[in-house]
């Protein structure tokens, strides 16, 4: 079955993408990679949606990684397609101009937390369970989980996590930076959706480049890091949206960004 695989929900410029593959903890087959690319692909250029919400269906599982069932019917060829599929699908999100936060309601494992990680921001209910368990199954992380963890928790700390496949739940990973905040399960569509309306106050240019000058300025030297942001400065310098903060601002009122 692949109709209804990923569900898309718009309200307030708030896309609310839904992995629903319940019956199988969300796991990513063939046909929810196709389909979260096409839907993240769709969104890249509406300038009518300002931030992107991904979590999982159902109360036990946000996404427990790669199907491992669909995997094992695959051969090698077939096998190094689905990893550069979801690499590639990966990246995309973690380059996408618009915030995408990941709502972590219950398992994120391997793929699962790698789609955290290439998410910009992530909300763990409490009982969230992530890591990078591949090394258990004699394989690697194999979507930007090698690269986006030690950027994330360091080094160290990533090595242990991955050559040992430990899980961590919700505080431990709030307490070495894996997650941004936790909740108790009931409230995190809420809280999300409470991070993303902050979020669609602010200017939409403004934070399509501070997206890219964080996104690029850590992978340089400092000095080419604060070239990076001048130049992401002066995009912002001749929009409308600047005036616009400026004129609300004087007047005592909530600016209206329009994104131009």
């Amino acid at each position: 079955m692949t109709d209804n695989v990923l569900l898309a929900e718009e309200q307030d410029s708030i896309v609310t993408l839904t992995l629903n593959r319940p019956e199988v903890m969300n796991s990513l087959n063939v046909a929810l990679l196709h389909a979260l690319r096409d839907q993240i692909e769709s969104l890249r250029f509406r300038t009518d949606v300002r931030v992107i919400i991904i979590i999982g269906s159902g109360e036990k599982a946000f996404c427990a990684g790669a199907d491992l069932k669909e995997r094992a019917t695959l051969n090698p060829i077939q096998v190094k397609e689905y990893i550069f599929t979801i690499r590639n699908l990966f990246t995309s999100i973690e380059e996408l101009n618009k915030p995408v936060i990941a709502g972590v309601n219950g398992v994120a494992l391997g793929g699962g937390t790698e789609l955290t990680l290439a998410s910009d921001i992530r909300i763990a209910s409490m009982n969230a369970s992530m890591g990078l368990t591949e090394t258990r199954l004699a394989i690697i992380p194999g979507a930007g989980g090698t690269q986006r963890l030690p950027r994330l928790v360091g080094k160290g700390k990533a090595k242990e996590l991955m050559f040992t496949g430990r899980r961590v739940g919700a505080e431990e990973a709030l307490r070495i930076n894996l997650v941004n905040q936790i909740c108790e399960p009931k409230d995190l569509l809420g809280e999300c959706k409470k991070m993303a309306a902050m979020i669609c106050e602010t200017g939409p240019i403004a934070i399509e480049q501070v997206k890219y000058a964080i996104n690029y300025g850590l992978e340089t030297d400092i000095h080419t890091g604060l070239a990076i942001e001048s130049n992401a400065y002066w995009v912002t310098i001749p929009t409308e949206d600047r005036l616009e903060g400026l004129a609300a601002f004087r007047e005592k009122r909530k600016p209206v960004y329009k994104g131009k």
